[in-house]
């Protein structure tokens, strides 16, 4: 048997496990698998390091399927080289609850390390895993101690190349020359409309090389050694990313329907996958692979000797750098310092007790100066805001400068500085920050959602919150991005009204694991409100007593921000009057919502109808919290430009008109 012959029979596996998975499923991309099998066969059995016994082995090379939709492309190869992925998981793809869905999901499969399915965040998460890989390698190794010395390969077709986040996250990899992440450019000229000649002409050689990337051309994506000769010429090139640039056929094997869009999308028919078989000469029925050829795929037993080596290699890192070593252990591990919790409560405690009347965004500055004293893992960044959102400290040091600096300048690249957020915090080793105004989310929206699909923790700073921006009009004011962040499933959004609910807030932001955090900051400066060490203590569940009365509210404010002094002075006002008024600062919706019963009860009792919402965006989130009886100062309209003083007359935010609204409450 010879060697090519040995290369597209193993490959073929691959082939005949992805068309029969999603003939069974009725339902999925058979084309992309098929295509791709002879690249990723040479990929992962003559490359790749990795431990099937231990997906999480800090040093193995990273691979991600940016083009998701082809994942029983990756389903096949974790089941083959010995995950803990089986025949029956793979006779289940697609099915609820099964260990296979449809694009791949990160925590639903080993072996899988990013939910891919939205086309370009693959790529742009597989830039961020490089960035980390390349920053922890600069921080950590010592000459003759390379503990952290990894690949990361991206498959990508041309839809992730199409989205326009792909540049962006292209262009700043290049920039930043990151030289071992590895990319395979499936050029098959296809996509579900057809062929892409009509829609996508792009030379992306050249856009590649115009980005500073190692491009190799002319790769016969179906060739062993044409592959393995341009891997090892990837590896070879340490300054820069390098692309791949691989023709293939689309369904290949498949003798009616590759090269077609026909195969793209749907199931090859049971005709079309027996006129496969016969033509790639595998007799086999469905879901039958033979152990020769298992044997031949099967990598624990290889995977789990390069962990000993690399493990043995790390005993002697500890041995001769006994500090870093554990520091290393810490991070990966994803632990606090011990001193954390401590240092914080009394950050915070000094802040109480000190007052200031600052922009939060100025707090939260002091803060991370705070916060990346203590850990050294925090790697912040702007997309092109840094003087405005505030996100520099006096320690930053800037990776296109150091390899081994802490903050990145990601450029006008908000959707991609957000996904590979998401990709360095997959990674590990770092908590990663990155920062525009709030309006500009939007960019980012699809990354801040798959951050929250995977329940990662990427700290999402949003400043200049609100009208409150002022002369930049209501291009740049935000009102309905806070409401959409806040009903995003598993994130966690606080708008803190001083310096100490900030500090909370980041607090909250680096304790969390299960989740992404959006902290958002004022432009203005706001009052610092009081508290005794009751309400200090309940900053951290989201909301809580601001201000109280010596009986039953007659009328509850709630209010955020920097409406949260607005609520307060229309609070004293109606005191004066004789009313029984308690304040409610609710920095957090969802973390307020997530208490106990009996702590909500006791902030907002239902006996108490009149309850009254203040905060400077869309007004219809709130009435959730103020009921059929309530009411709520919000905006229904978008912004104007002028100063912001005025626009917070013209809309209401005034104390004269939450007094008025609450009086309407009260005498009806």
């Amino acid at each position: 048997m010879s060697t090519k012959y040995t290369h597209r029979k193993l490959a073929d596996a691959i082939r005949v496990l992805s068309m029969d998975s999603v003939q069974k499923a009725n339902s999925g991309h058979p084309g992309a698998p098929m295509g791709m099998a002879d690249m990723a066969e040479v990929l992962w059995r003559d490359f790749l390091n990795h431990n099937p016994g231990n997906p999480n082995w800090v040093n193995r090379d990273r691979f991600i399927l940016s083009n998701g939709h082809g994942s029983m492309l990756l389903y096949s190869l974790l089941h083959l080289t010995g995950y803990d992925l089986s025949l029956d998981d793979l006779r289940q793809f697609r099915q609820l609850h099964s260990k296979t869905p449809g694009h791949p999901e990160l925590g639903y499969t080993p072996g899988v390390e990013t939910t891919t399915g939205p086309l370009g965040q693959g790529i742009t998460n597989a830039v961020g895993m490089a960035l980390a890989e390349k920053t922890l390698a600069a921080q950590f190794n010592r000459p003759a101690h390379d503990i952290v010395d990894h690949y990361t390969y991206v498959f990508m077709g041309d839809g992730c190349l199409m989205e326009g986040v792909s540049h962006e996250a292209c262009s700043l990899a290049g920039t930043l020359k990151l030289g071992k992440l590895i990319a395979f450019y499936d050029d098959n000229g296809i996509s579900i409309d057809g062929h892409v000649e009509g829609w996508f002409t792009d030379d992306t050689a050249k856009r590649f090389e115009s980005y500073g990337w190692h491009v190799i051309r002319d790769i016969d994506g179906h060739h062993a050694e044409s592959i393995q000769s341009a891997i090892e010429l990837a590896q070879a090139e340490t300054n820069r990313p390098s692309i791949l640039m691989c023709k293939t056929v689309i369904g290949f094997g498949s003798p009616n329907k590759s090269g077609s869009h026909d195969c793209h999308g749907a199931p090859l028919g049971d005709k079309e996958i027996a006129a496969t078989r016969e033509q790639l000469g595998w007799s086999l029925s469905p879901f039958e692979v033979p152990q020769a050829i298992y044997q031949a795929w099967n990598a624990q037993e290889a995977g789990a000797a390069k962990e000993r080596a690399w493990n043995q290699k790390f005993a002697a890192y500890q041995q001769a750098y006994p500090a870093l070593a554990r520091e290393f252990t810490r991070r990966t591990q994803k632990q606090l310092p011990e001193d954390w919790s401590a240092k914080m409560d009394d950050y915070i405690s000094q802040l109480q007790y000190n007052p200031a009347s600052i922009a939060s965004r100025k707090a939260s500055q002091n803060t991370i100066e705070q916060i990346a004293g203590l850990l050294p893992e925090m790697l912040g960044g702007s997309a092109d805001l840094s003087p405005s959102n505030l996100t520099t400290w006096s320690g930053s040091v800037d990776l296109d400068k150091d390899p081994a600096g802490n903050y990145v300048h990601y450029g006008v690249r908000e959707f991609g500085m957000s996904a590979i957020m998401n990709g360095i915090t997959l990674h590990g080793g770092f908590i990663p920050y990155g920062a525009t105004f709030l309006m500009f989310m939007e960019y980012a929206r699809n990354a801040v959602r798959m951050a929250a699909l995977m329940k990662q923790r990427a700290i999402f700073v949003y400043t200049h919150d609100s009208i409150g921006l002022g002369e930049d009009g209501p291009t740049h004011q935000p009102v309905e991005q806070m409401a959409s962040l806040r009903m995003t499933p598993n994130m966690s959004t606080w708008r803190p009204c001083d310096q100490v609910e900030t500090a909370v807030a980041w607090r909250y932001a680096i304790e969390h694991q299960t989740g992404p955090s959006a902290l958002i900051f004022s432009r203005q400066n706001l009052v610092q409100q009081s508290r005794n060490a009751e309400q200090l203590a309940n900053v951290s569940r989201g909301g809580y007593i601001l201000k109280d009365c010596s009986n039953t509210p007659d009328l509850i404010l709630i209010a955020t921000g920097s409406e949260v002094e607005l609520a307060v002075k229309a609070a004293d006002q109606l005191t004066q009057q004789g009313y029984q008024i308690r304040v409610v600062s609710m920095p957090a919706t969802e973390v307020f919502d997530r208490q106990d019963a009996a702590y909500r009860e006791s902030v907002l009792p239902a006996a108490v109808s009149n309850r009254l919402a203040v905060e400077a965006g869309i007004a219809d989130f709130w009435y959730k919290y103020v009921g059929l009886n309530g009411d709520v100062v919000g905006m229904t309209t978008f912004g104007e430009s002028a100063p912001a003083d005025e626009l917070f007359r013209m809309f209401g935010f005034t104390t004269e008109n939450v007094t008025e609204k609450a009086l309407a409450l009260l005498k009806r």
